[in-house]
């Protein structure tokens, strides 16, 4: 009597046979490749970005549009708005660091709470937040009037803008960094305690290098959240040259009066974001590579 063939994803059938059948580096399609409805998905997605861009790059073409990258304005917009967002920067690693690691590893009262709170700004409007720290911190707001007595002015100035910044972008990072936290494996650090380090120790050079590539794309998206920001600093910090007016309150307030102007310094942002995603990138590749 013969004997039956042995059914598919059985242990009888041939290794040529499993392995054909098997979705390989292809993913779920197969070494056929994506679908077609994918790429096409992708193309447009790709084209819907890239055309705006690319038209911002072709305008500038003229002599006109690169003297205007150099105008004082453009000079102040941007060496103000580095300024701003590093400090901003700065302050959201120190302080969401620690955050994101509570909110990752324990559990406390009013945890909820916490997390609907850091994720608030996110979804509110730039223009409300504006509004919400000029009730707070403004010369007749909450705290803003105690300042003012104490002869501490915080709205229309750079400190206004650094804390219109912190607001709508500190959640990016803390977020991400949470979820960098939440994955590291906890008995490496346990491993490391138990040979005698202290929790500082491990938590500088075991966790934060093990969630180093989750930390470092929180920070860049919240760096870039930061450089865009426009409708809460408008509101609590206003729009003055040299002061407060970052890159995105440069180009509004040229579109009124100098659009080669305004496309230049949509160029120059355009730049100096690709220069920090791409440099972001590598270090993110880099440390995945040191850890792997």
């Amino acid at each position: 009597m013969q004997e039956p063939a042995p059914a598919a994803g059985t242990p009888g059938r041939p290794a040529g046979d499993r392995a054909s059948a098997s979705p390989g580096r292809g993913g779920l399609f197969g070494r056929g490749g994506p679908p077609g409805i994918g790429v096409t998905a992708l193309a447009l997605l790709a084209g819907f970005i890239a055309l705006p861009l690319a038209s911002l790059v072709i305008w500038t073409v003229s002599e006109e549009s690169w003297e205007a990258m150099a105008h004082p304005v453009a000079l102040d917009a941007l060496r103000l708005s580095a300024f701003t967002t590093a400090v901003t920067m700065v302050i959201i690693l120190l302080v969401g660091t620690p955050a994101a690691y509570i909110l990752a590893r324990y559990e406390f009262p009013g945890k909820r709470l916490v997390d609907t709170l850091v994720d608030i700004p996110a979804v509110l409007p730039p223009s409300a937040a504006g509004i919400a720290l000029l009730l707070t911190f403004g010369r007749a707001g909450l705290l803003g009037e105690h300042l003012t007595a104490l002869g501490i002015t915080i709205s229309f100035t750079t400190a206004a803008v650094v804390m219109s910044e912190l607001f709508v972008a500190s959640h990016f990072y803390v977020r991400q960094a949470s979820v960098g936290f939440a994955q590291v494996d906890r008995s490496v650090e346990e491993s490391a305690l138990v040979d005698g380090a202290r929790r500082i120790t491990v938590f500088l050079r075991v966790t934060v290098p093990l969630a180093f590539p989750a930390l470092l794309a929180g920070a860049v998206t919240a760096w870039a959240r930061a450089l865009g920001e426009f409708g809460a600093t408008i509101i609590f910090a206003g729009n003055f040259r040299g002061v407060t007016q970052t890159i995105p309150l440069a180009i509004f307030s040229e579109l009124e009066r100098d659009f080669d102007a305004a496309v230049a310094l949509s160029v120059l942002v355009l730049a100096f974001a690709f220069a920090v995603i791409l440099t972001a990138r590598l270090m993110t590749r880099k440390a995945h590579e040191y850890g792997g």
